[in-house]
């Protein structure tokens, strides 16, 4: 039986073997010991080997099949690792306009920088990737102070980084320019309501908007799974010039991974939903920026969906660059929660206009 067919019939019956491990995010299960969460975490930084398996095929039932939704199958690849300090990957972020440089986070305090190699349009491999702990303002990792390891959020503007815990709902901002990943974090001041977010529901994904769109200058801070009083998901304004909380409809049960800005000006949100019976849905919608405004409930298309008949897992990070030909290109990364019957997959679409 291939390892497509197997990982669908153990997420059919999931209720009937170790799933509830695998998936226990997902499937909204009590949170694991802080022992347990902060094993894969790094003390220090250290050069890691990471494997790469390419996936010729998004859906390998129609393996003539490219176009998704508005979206392209450009590539993928399975990671693996011997480190064990690898997986958990929750944000992704490009550190150059080619494509190639990235930054990630895992959701266990770890930074991960490296470079994505590419024959012609293809991705073939990492290289260069380095693990790092994320530090505090001390200079300490951050998982020394009790439930600060879910880094599950990054943003860039420029050399400043920008890092939200989901079980603290903290966010953290970074100078890469005084030591890229050794650099020191503080913490930013946030409105009580960020605060006050569903445990292991709270800030999912960061957008910093910069010079030239609407709202320059604001940090977007979105929840996973923060309602207003309609049952619509919380997002936040936070900084420039007009800083305030507003809410995304929700449709379909989804509920927020992550999210990116394209030059157009158009927000696309990574969305997931999780069932006992089919598994994991993916989707993403395109939010318009110049709708989203204090008190605003915003929505938008959907320009993408996949289930477990396409080569998916837990899909937590986007980000998108415009290749020297014009074209908008979206990287997906998956978290395995360090699971070995998860996988960590870095997935290529060129967005179809």
């Amino acid at each position: 039986m291939s390892n497509h067919r197997s990982r669908r019939s153990f997420i059919g019956h999931a209720a009937a073997g170790f799933s509830t491990l695998v998936l226990s995010r997902l499937a909204q299960a009590q949170p694991a010991p802080k022992p347990a969460l902060i094993e894969h975490a790094v003390a220090a930084p250290v050069g890691i080997e990471v494997n790469a398996r390419p996936i010729p095929n998004f859906e390998p039932r129609d393996r003539a099949r490219t176009r998704f939704g508005s979206l392209d199958y450009r590539g993928g690849l399975v990671l693996t690792s011997p480190h064990r300090g690898f997986g958990g990957l929750s944000g992704f972020r490009f550190l150059d306009s080619k494509g190639e440089r990235f930054l990630a986070i895992s959701d266990q305090g770890t930074w991960f920088t490296g470079r994505i190699r590419y024959s012609g349009r293809s991705m073939t491999g990492l290289d260069d990737v380095e693990a790092a702990p994320v530090l505090n303002a001390e200079g300490r990792p951050i998982t020394e102070k009790r439930l600060w390891y879910d880094t599950d959020s990054l943003a860039r503007d420029g050399d400043l980084v920008y890092v939200g815990l989901e079980r603290v709902n903290q966010i953290m901002r970074f100078d890469f320019a005084k030591g890229g990943t050794r650099a020191r974090g503080e913490v930013l001041p946030t409105p009580p309501a960020v605060r006050k977010l569903p445990y292991n529901k709270g800030l999912e994904a960061l957008v910093f908007v910069p010079k030239g769109q609407p709202l320059a200058g604001t940090l977007i801070a979105l929840s996973e799974g923060g309602f207003d009083a309609d049952g619509n998901l919380i997002g936040f304004l936070l900084g420039g010039p007009t800083p305030g909380q507003f809410s995304i409809r929700r449709t379909d049960q989804q509920l927020i991974s992550d999210a990116v800005l394209l030059p157009s000006g158009d927000l696309l949100i990574l969305e997931r939903k999780f069932s006992w019976f089919t598994g994991i849905d993916i989707r993403i919608r395109a939010i318009p920026l110049k709708s989203i405004a204090p008190g605003a409930l915003v929505d938008g298309p959907v320009l993408f969906k996949a289930d477990l008949g396409h080569e998916i897992d837990n899909m937590e990070g986007i980000d998108a660059h415009v290749t020297a030909d014009g074209e908008t290109v979206l990287t997906l990364v998956s978290d395995d929660n360090f699971s070995m019957l998860q996988r960590t997959l870095l997935l290529q679409f060129a967005l179809v206009e």
